[in-house]
């Protein structure tokens, strides 16, 4: 790497990402004695449901979730499967039996003491992550399931830290990646492919901007050639603009350190974005710092192969997949990757529930028509629109069947190309259900069919308006008779097609 010649930079990735269930991991069907006496008190419910950044502080916490005495963890099922469907896409190998156990560290925001983990028996090992990009695949060492903490939040001016426990309990995976990446670009290629494939099978929305995935960076350097050095962990990145500069920051600051004849200490550090530089925060913490310990009241999770095979046969499809399948129809690389792009912050649903994404809106339009024509619609003209509104495609008005009717009426020469455009904007303003066979004939939009009548009629009036103009193409410069075509089209309100257009004022001049 030019950035930093002699030197190689060895990268590797934890990541956190929030299981997008409806209930937390294990206090979904918490049954405490006294939860009913205790929740009008301390406003804690039988069942926790899982929280956004919307909800009031401490209302979706049940007595499982504020470590409360006697209560006793109840795995939610949905949690598992949509591991499960996690570990298949990334190919790794689900383990029959796995196992949790205790992490014993002391915050305010973790009521118990402990979290709950898979650090020893994880629900899967051994997989994948093919980076087409950069040529390479990671190797992902394990995937566990785990339990978020509590948020804390500092109050300067009352010299206070807030906790807000509706996190607590919270259902994550934490995807543990090999040493395999090497340059900060790949570690964000990683992240971006990882987020995009949680999202395609529906078990995280993979939102950085909301906490629902953040990324702990593990960073090295060494001569080239020589073994990897001492690595320090970058804590808590949820943007992968930042993480790919804190990397960046970090190879820089142990390269100095080692140029200098000075050890890199082996630690764990965070990442001030302002001054773009990461600091030390605490020494890193090996195993036996949190003395795990297996979690005495959770049995060991069995998964029979009946079970796995059942979900892979229900997988939805995977972004590999879909991109092949998408060049095979005829589609450019371009508006494959554009449509790709734009599926890739598609709405999740609960409890594996997949949205309605760009893929799926083109499949749907490009069922028994061009799938050139379709995705030209869809990319250049609606998602145009839609960026020029600041709108999300989440937010498009336009149904498939609007859109289809559409192309059909200009394939079909019923109204141009120029009205089709017309037609889409009026959808997307007046967000109008009608379909847009209805609105040409409202808005006198359908093509002209008079035999050419009408048209003569406009283009004599256009050379009538721009009489210069049409001495300049009589004189043999027909580059000046696309001015005088825009005097037609506009008469016409776009209704005339254009190739006639030009045909019949050369014919006339």
């Amino acid at each position: 790497d030019a950035r930093w010649p002699g030197w190689e930079l060895v990268v590797g990735i934890e990541v956190h990402a929030q299981i997008k269930s409806r209930r937390k991991l294990f206090s979904g069907e918490c049954r405490a004695v006294y939860a009913a006496l205790m929740r009008n008190m301390l406003r804690l419910g039988a069942e926790a449901l899982s929280s956004d950044l919307t909800t009031p502080p401490n209302t979706h916490v049940a007595p499982f979730d504020a470590a409360f005495p006697g209560t006793l963890p109840h795995l939610n099922p949905k949690c598992v499967e949509l591991g499960v469907r996690t570990a298949i896409a990334l190919n790794a190998d689900v383990q029959h039996r796995s196992a949790f156990d205790r992490k014993h560290y002391f915050y305010a925001d973790l009521p118990s003491g402990y979290q709950i983990t898979q650090q020893y028996a994880p629900i899967a090992r051994n997989g994948r992550l093919d980076l087409e990009k950069d040529g390479i695949s990671v190797r992902v060492k394990q995937v566990q399931l785990e339990q978020d903490t509590g948020k804390s939040t500092f109050l300067p001016r009352n010299r206070i830290t807030a906790i807000d426990l509706n996190r607590a309990g919270m259902p994550l995976m934490e995807i543990v990646s090999e040493p395999d990446m090497r340059s900060p670009e790949q570690a964000g290629n990683y992240v971006r492919t990882l987020q995009a494939l949680l999202r395609s099978v529906g078990s995280s929305d993979g939102n950085m901007e909301q906490g629902s995935l953040r990324c702990d960076v593990n960073v090295s350097v060494n001569r080239v050639g020589e073994p990897p050095g001492t690595r320090c962990e970058i804590k808590n990145l949820n943007s992968v603009k930042f993480m790919m500069v804190a990397i960046t920051c970090e190879a820089f600051r142990q390269i100095s350190l080692l140029e200098r004849g000075l050890p890199v200490a082996q630690e764990t550090r965070g990442f001030n974005e302002e001054r773009a530089e990461t600091y030390s925060l605490r020494s890193k913490e090996d195993a036996p710092d949190y003395r795990y310990m297996p979690d005495p009241n959770i049995p060991p999770l069995l998964i029979d192969s009946t079970y796995i095979d059942a979900i892979r046969q229900r997988m939805p499809e995977l972004p590999n997949a879909t991109r092949a399948r998408l060049l095979v129809q005829g589609l450019s690389q371009r508006d494959v990757e554009v449509l790709m792009d734009v599926d890739s912050g598609r709405e999740v649903g609960f409890d594996g529930q997949l949205g309605h994404g760009a893929v799926a809106y083109f499949d749907e339009v490009a069922r028994g028509r061009d799938p050139k024509v379709v995705v030209n619609w869809i990319t250049h003209e609606l998602l145009g629109q839609l960026a020029f509104r600041d709108e999300t495609f989440k937010e498009n008005p336009m149904s498939t069947e609007q859109m289809g009717d559409l192309i059909d009426l200009v394939q079909a020469g019923k109204v141009t190309g120029t009205s089709g455009k017309t037609i889409l904007r009026h959808i997307l303003t007046t967000r109008t259900p009608d379909l847009p066979s209805k609105i040409a004939e409202d808005l006198k939009l359908l093509a002209a069919s008079d035999d050419g009548a009408s048209l003569e009629t406009w283009c004599r009036e256009a050379i009538a308006a721009l009489p210069e103009q049409a001495d300049v193409v009589r004189r043999g410069n027909l580059k000046v008779v696309d001015k005088i075509m825009g005097h037609v089209m506009k008469a016409s309100r776009g209704t005339a097609k254009a190739q006639d257009v030009r045909a019949m004022l050369l014919k006339l001049l």
